[in-house]
């Protein structure tokens, strides 16, 4: 069986609530139906939602003054509420909906990863229209992602989406001079000369976490595009190539490990520093290269066989990230030895561009 094109639209707390930070029941709506409308035109739909803790801002119990304890119930309680409105939308409809809850720790772990994706592909494969959002009940500090357009990039790249949709409550990416920016280029914009600093009071991102997860998605082969969300016809006009928002063009497609690990720098578990001549062998692109011990200098976190390490270089920078093949004991035990496997398999080792 031919697999359906699949979308990831993720929708934001200042599309999705009003000023007072109330849901908006007609936006939606909107949103529900032009879902079904490309389910219709063979399209599967991934949704990535935000605007648990915002619905839950009606709450008029008491809530903890700690913003840990406050977060966590007004989310839980807010979850209910955003969940029972997208199912009963969905239902009216004849679409089944599920609602999928994400921290951190479900993408530090390959075998988690692949839960994940096996959860979502399964759903897909039903006719289900799968709702995520971050578990904000138990993502403490550590285990929150910067938004949910981190979520949306990771989960783009997990289904292996065609493309990614960031919707947004400005009509597109403006550039230093306030102009819309219809197609992105690296070589033309300066993220830094277009970002505005500050974040809205109903989300945690901005447009700056939306350029970071359009960026590094579109580099894996998946198409994205920045676009209003409150349009009531933005869904349709993306998909069916009319010409709003702003556009990231797809590069050369990832594998599905590549994929996974692309993602994967931000949530290691440790990290190891390469000596000049290992950096030197890994930047050559010609061939593949494993990371063998012989070029570590040292080794840093509690990480175990299977967890993803970062590669730095001996100034720090980060040079990519990839599966370990043993835990941090033993590759501290195998630093500069040329008799031992590498620590990271060159099938399994991503490099930053």
């Amino acid at each position: 069986m031919t697999q359906k094109p699949r979308l990831v639209v993720k929708v934001g707390s200042q599309v999705l609530c009003d000023s007072d930070g109330a849901l908006a029941d007609t936006v939606v709506a909107g949103l529900v139906e032009q879902v079904v409308a490309l389910r219709h035109t063979g399209w599967d739909v991934v949704v990535v939602t935000s605007g648990a803790v915002a619905a839950g801002g009606a709450f008029t119990g008491t809530v903890p003054s700690t913003p840990v304890a406050r977060r966590q119930v007004l989310a839980a309680v807010g979850q209910v509420r955003l969940m029972e409105t997208y199912r009963a939308l969905f239902e009216s409809r004849g679409v089944a909906v599920a609602q999928v809850l994400a921290s951190k720790s479900d993408f530090q772990s390959r075998g988690h990863y692949l839960n994940m994706r096996g959860c979502i592909e399964a759903l897909l494969d039903s006719g289900v229209v799968p709702i995520a959002n971050e578990n904000d009940v138990v993502a403490v500090t550590e285990l929150m992602f910067t938004d949910n357009d981190e979520l949306a990039g990771l989960l783009a790249a997990l289904v292996g989406a065609r493309r990614l949709v960031l919707l947004s409550s400005v009509a597109a990416v403006l550039d230093a001079a306030g102009r819309p920016i219809t197609t992105w280029d690296d070589e033309v914009h300066d993220v830094t000369e277009v970002v505005k600093a500050g974040t809205s009071h109903l989300g945690r991102g901005g447009m700056r976490s939306k350029l970071d997860a359009a960026r590094k998605a579109a580099r894996l082969g998946i198409e994205v595009l920045i676009a209003d969300g409150r349009n009531p016809a933005v869904l349709r006009g993306l998909t069916s190539g009319e010409p709003m928002g702003t556009r990231f063009p797809p590069g050369r497609p990832a594998s599905p490990t590549r994929r996974w690990l692309a993602n994967m720098e931000g949530h290691a578990l440790g990290s190891v520093t390469i000596n000049p001549g290992a950096e030197e062998a890994l930047a050559d692109r010609s061939r593949l290269t494993s990371l063998l011990p012989i070029g570590i200098d040292r080794v840093e976190g509690d990480f175990e066989k299977g967890d993803v390490i970062q590669v730095r270089a001996a100034d720090g920078r980060l040079l990519g990230c990839g599966r370990a093949r043993y835990g941090h004991r033993e590759a501290h035990s195998a630093i500069g030895r040329r008799d031992h496997k590498p620590l990271i398999h060159c099938d399994y080792l991503y490099l930053v561009d």
